[in-house]
């Protein structure tokens, strides 16, 4: 017998482990499991398109089944923070103003109209942090007063009130020092409304064409 050789047991293999988790059940539970977890699966693959359908943009789907969609969200799903901005704006609304001033001479003028949105637009043009006066608060001011008003301007309470007064505060600021020595006596603001048009590969048509909505004479 060779030197290097020692008599002894021979090992035999080595057990094998149970196996671990859903595997490690017995068939019955295995079975349960597994109806458990595809029942899971489904809910939330429903939950989630109905979701979707909700704060979707309006198409065939949410059109054909919105009172289901409507009855799953409302009303412990409710999606109203328009996280990824569901409804995307279709149109582009620019705040214009013009004013009457009292010229030294004593002649009273009315200056052509001022586009504010624009003036805001190239603050914010080019800049990496542009301030947040230029991106919200004429566009703020603006949709302050007309969902404080009616069609036909008439204040909806005190909000209406206030909307006024800070919508002629801020026309007054940016006119302030703008036409020499004329003192200036009343502003009016109007709005310019276009619809954004369609890309070039849609057969979408598109009423670009622009409509005012001028406000009453503001006494300053």
């Amino acid at each position: 017998m060779d030197s290097n050789e020692r008599e002894g047991p021979v090992p035999g293999p080595r057990p094998v482990p149970p196996p671990a988790g859903i595997a490690g059940l017995p068939t019955p539970y295995r079975l349960v499991a597994a109806l458990a977890l595809g029942a899971v699966a489904v809910a939330a693959c429903w939950h989630l398109a109905m979701v979707f359908l909700h704060v979707a943009p309006s198409n065939t789907l949410s059109k054909r089944h919105g009172a289901t969609v409507d009855a799953w969200v409302y009303p412990e799903f409710e999606q109203n923070w328009k996280l990824f901005a569901p409804n995307p704006l279709q149109q582009n609304i620019a705040v214009e103003v013009r004013a009457q001033i009292r010229t030294g001479a004593g002649e009273r003028v009315t200056t052509d109209w001022r586009d504010l949105s624009a003036e805001d637009a190239e603050r914010i043009r080019h800049h990496l942090l542009p301030s947040h006066t230029a991106q919200n608060e004429l566009r703020r001011a603006w949709d302050f007063y007309t969902s404080a008003h009616d069609e036909d301007d008439k204040p909806h309470g005190e909000r209406g009130a206030l909307s006024e007064a800070y919508l002629r505060r801020i026309a007054v600021a940016r006119l302030a020092g703008t036409y020499g020595d004329g003192h200036l006596q009343r502003v009016q603001l109007r709005s310019v409304t276009r619809a954004v048009p369609a890309p070039r590969w849609s057969t979408e048509t598109t009423d670009t064409q622009p409509y005012y909505r001028e406000l009453p004479w503001w006494t300053v």
